[in-house]
């Protein structure tokens, strides 16, 4: 395996991450309070949290025309192009490094490199979340913030309350992959080594 720095994470990708992550917490703050707070004694007060919660999404909207531009424009978007052959086996090898390998400092089964920048469960959980998860909450959002698209009645049901509930839906599973993704960060040379990578581009092997 080459100890050979490599520069994945380019100026556009960076800022974009930093945008992202900062809309996306913002995004959950906001939500939660709108959600679960008591009127009374809300985490954020309601009509800040509606304006906070409507502007981060406008620009993570935004955001994300960047991230697809820079997926068809610039090398980036190849790390996204999943191979399906061997994929199940991939994946199970990428989970029991995961669940007992790290542990017992076993090599990487898939190690950074050009060519794969994610191993195949990050592959695949990107592309859900990126591609199908983000989509749905950005329909779903821009919906609820002109109601009036909305179909009012969907099989004797509430059309206004599926979009709610589908935009929550995906709120959480984002909330979820966050958590997740920032646990899994930690398991690189260092447990600080790829929060740095976002901050120079460099990718440090293990």
């Amino acid at each position: 395996m080459s100890n050979e720095r490599l520069y994945l994470y380019p100026v556009w990708l960076r800022i974009w991450h930093a945008i992202n992550a900062l809309m996306i917490i913002i995004l959950i703050l906001t939500g939660v309070s709108m959600q679960y707070s008591n009127p009374n004694q809300p985490f954020i007060r309601f009509d800040l949290a509606v304006s906070w919660h409507n502007v981060a999404g406008i620009i993570l909207t935004i955001s994300y025309l960047v991230f697809l531009a820079g997926n068809i424009f610039s090398e980036n978007g190849k790390y996204y192009r999943m191979k399906l052959k061997g994929l199940t086996k991939r994946l199970f090898k990428q989970a029991m490094y995961y669940t007992l390998g790290v542990y017992k400092n076993e090599k990487v089964p898939f190690p950074v490199n050009k060519k794969q920048k994610f191993n195949p469960l990050q592959q695949i959980s990107y592309v859900v979340i990126m591609y199908v998860i983000l989509p749905i909450l950005f329909i779903t959002g821009w919906a609820l913030l002109f109601p009036e698209t909305i179909w009012m009645n969907v099989f004797g049901v509430s059309g206004i309350l599926l979009t709610a509930l589908l935009h929550i839906a995906g709120g959480f599973v984002v909330s979820i992959f966050l958590f997740v993704h920032l646990y899994f960060c930690t398991f690189g040379k260092t447990a600080t080594t790829t929060f740095g990578a976002m901050i120079n581009g460099y990718h440090e092997p293990h």
